[in-house]
C-alpha cells in the first residue's frame, strides 16, 4: 500500500515526504552557509571550515540525488526547460498544481544552488592556497596576477589572494545569495498558495497527502 493509499485509510492526512538525510543536509548547509558568510574576512579559519563543510554536503546531496529515497532523487523532480517554463508561466496565471515533492521550479532552483554552491566552494579552496591554481589547466594565465601584492612579490602563505580569482568567488557569494532569497520567497508563495507549512514540512518530513489534482 502506497503512502497515500494508507493516509487515506487510516484517516491520516499527511504522508512522509523527505527522508532525514535530506532535512539533516537541508538544514546543516543553512547553518554552513550562514556561518561561511558571517565570518567572511572576519574569522578566517571558521570561514574556511564552514567552506569545506559546504563542500562536503553538496557533495552528499549528489550522491543522496542518485541513490536516495524517492523524492530526494533528482530523477523524481529534474525535468526539462520546457516543463520549468510552463510550471513558471502557470505560477503568474495562480493556476500551477501542488507537487508532493519539489515542483519544477523548485527542482531548477535546487540545482542553481548546487551549481553555485560548488563553485563559490571551490573557488574558496582555490584562494587558500595558490600552488593549487597550478593544477589546473587553463586558469593559471587567468589568475596569475591574483598572487602578487602592490609591490609584485608574491603573497606567502596565509595571506589573502586578490584580484580575479577573489572576484569570482564574491560574485559567485553574491549570486547565492540572490537565488536564496528567491527560493525563500517561492517557499513563501508555495506555501500561501497551497495552504502547507513547507518550511515545517522540511523539519518533520511530512505533507499533506497529495489529493486529486496535485501531483505525487
Amino acid at each position: 500500500m502506497t503512502d497515500r493509499a494508507s493516509a487515506l485509510a487510516t484517516g491520516d492526512a499527511t504522508v512522509r515526504v523527505w527522508d532525514p538525510l535530506v532535512r539533516l543536509f537541508h538544514w546543516s548547509l543553512v547553518a554552513a552557509v550562514a556561518t561561511a558568510w558571517l565570518t567572511a574576512d572576519e574569522v578566517q579559519p571558521v570561514h574556511e571550515v564552514a567552506g569545506y563543510t559546504v563542500a562536503g554536503l553538496v557533495a552528499f546531496r549528489l550522491v543522496w540525488g542518485l541513490a536516495g529515497s524517492r523524492y530526494a532523487r533528482f530523477a523524481q523532480f529534474v525535468k526539462g526547460p520546457g516543463a520549468t517554463l510552463a510550471y513558471l508561466g502557470a505560477m503568474l496565471r495562480g493556476k500551477e498544481r501542488r507537487h508532493l515533492g519539489h515542483n519544477p521550479a523548485g527542482a531548477a532552483m535546487v540545482l542553481a544552488l548546487l551549481l553555485t554552491l560548488s563553485g563559490t566552494a571551490f573557488t574558496g579552496w582555490l584562494m587558500t592556497d595558490p600552488t593549487r591554481v597550478a593544477l589546473l589547466p587553463t586558469l593559471p594565465q587567468i589568475v596569475a596576477p591574483a598572487w602578487a601584492d602592490e609591490d609584485g612579490d608574491e603573497y606567502g602563505e596565509g595571506r589573502e589572494a586578490e584580484g580575479p580569482l577573489k572576484d569570482i568567488h564574491e560574485t559567485l557569494a553574491n549570486l547565492l545569495l540572490l537565488l536564496i532569497a528567491a527560493h525563500v520567497g517561492g517557499v513563501v508563495l508555495a506555501s500561501v498558495r497551497h495552504r502547507e507549512n513547507l518550511a515545517r514540512a522540511m523539519v518533520t518530513g511530512r505533507k499533506r497527502a497529495a489529493g486529486p489534482d496535485d501531483i505525487a
